[in-house]
């Protein structure tokens, strides 16, 4: 299949970190994180990067999240965990050139995905507790080149200006 077949196939809409989604699960039972905030105890989506559109921004999530590679191509993750220091993770098939199928991402870390080459790249998220779009923060350009100068050279074109 092509990324065209995929976004349709899926019914995947363009993502606000950029590339395409669609959410597939959300658990009808309920994580308190307070006595006023409730969650659901897991969600999971699609996610598809595709050439046109490679880059899924820095952003941060208070949840863990793991993500499963599917198909197409291997994308390469940019981790900017809460001590300043920048990481980077394939995931992929082939583990022979160091690809993972499933990568944990945990909540307070930054983080940014790109497709480098190829068509597409697939995979899933499982965040628990659940998503929930005030549990995230998109980064921002400016914010990001103040609080990460050391970095900046090889973030800037990972973030949204």
């Amino acid at each position: 299949m092509n990324k065209h077949q995929w976004i349709q196939q899926l019914n995947l809409e363009p993502h606000i970190e950029g590339g395409y989604f669609k959410r597939t699960y959300q658990s009808k039972q309920r994580f308190d994180k307070t006595s006023t905030q409730s969650r659901p105890l897991m969600s999971s989506i699609y996610y598809l990067l595709t050439d046109d559109s490679p880059i899924g921004h820095f952003h941060k999530n208070q949840s863990d999240i793991m993500h499963y590679w599917h198909a197409g191509e291997s994308l390469t993750y940019y981790l900017i965990n809460p001590e300043g220091e920048l990481t980077h993770h394939q995931l992929g098939p082939d583990a022979s050139k160091g690809e993972s199928l499933q990568l944990i991402v945990p909540g307070g870390y930054w983080k940014a995905t790109e497709l480098k080459q190829g068509e597409y790249g697939l995979l899933s998220e499982a965040v628990s507790p659940g998503f929930d779009y005030q549990d995230m923060m998109l980064a921002n350009a400016d914010e990001m080149a103040h609080h990460y100068p050391h970095l900046w050279p090889q973030i800037q074109r990972l973030c949204r200006s």
